[in-house]
């Protein structure tokens, strides 16, 4: 399954996740930080409390790792809807944070 063209849109992909899951890390810093938000994921949230840069590298190891192993299984039809929601899912958050914590709202 996937030719060359189909795999360089999923390198794409993946590069946008990887983009967007330092945008969520960089604005979630900010917000628990100010005290306008608190971490949701249960499992990275004491990461947070108490050493940012380590929530900072488990968070993005553990997206690395995700996007990594759904690489290696390309060929399966599943890994390539998970990239694809991966995608939609860090880019619906980005969407959330612009809209519910920047004072503008562009949309």
């Amino acid at each position: 399954m996937g030719s060359a063209e189909h795999f360089r849109w999923l390198r794409w992909i993946i590069a946008a996740v990887l983009v967007l899951n330092a945008l969520d890390a960089v604005l979630t810093l900010q917000w628990v930080n100010s005290g306008r938000a608190r971490e949701a994921n249960l499992l990275l949230a004491p990461l947070l409390n108490q050493d940012p840069l380590l929530f900072v590298a488990v968070k993005f190891a553990l997206v690395v790792l995700g996007v990594w192993l759904l690489w290696r299984l390309r060929t399966h039809p599943l890994a390539i809807v998970s990239l694809f929601v991966a995608f939609l899912a860090y880019y619906y958050l980005l969407l959330y944070h612009l809209r519910v914590f920047l004072p503008w709202q562009p949309f």
